[in-house]
């Protein structure tokens, strides 16, 4: 199993940039889809984004769609998550997550998942 560590996360204003970003160990992810998905207080873990194995396909939650951009680097066994013009609405607990098998939102599908880190959006 693939172990995955999240960082990059932290205090932002309103309309400001993060970049996070999830270092892999263990085994290669280059032939894993990898996601990001959030968590809010008192809400359920919601899809964000999706790469494919290659990074030639992705996919975005519509709340996302056009601020947010996920990329992978498979020599650095890294995925990142670049976030643009935040909102409050995008504060949450963000984590990464491998899927053996394709890129999906269903979080049921993916097989190991990091520790999170917390992206706060202030105004």
């Amino acid at each position: 199993q693939v172990q995955l560590a999240e960082s990059g996360g932290g205090l932002v204003q309103a309309g400001g940039s993060l970049r996070l970003s999830c270092a892999a160990s263990g085994r290669t992810i280059s032939t894993y889809a990898m996601g990001w998905f959030r968590q809010a207080p008192g809400k359920e873990r919601e899809f964000v984004a999706a790469i494919s194995w290659s990074g030639l396909n992705t996919y975005y939650a519509d709340s996302v769609k056009g601020r947010f951009t996920i990329s992978r680097d498979n020599a650095k066994n890294t995925v990142y998550l670049q976030m643009n013009s935040l909102k409050l609405e995008d504060t949450a607990v963000y984590y990464c997550a491998a899927n053996r098998m394709w890129a999906t939102q269903d979080l049921n599908k993916y097989d190991s998942w990091g520790q999170g880190t917390q992206v706060t959006v202030s105004s």
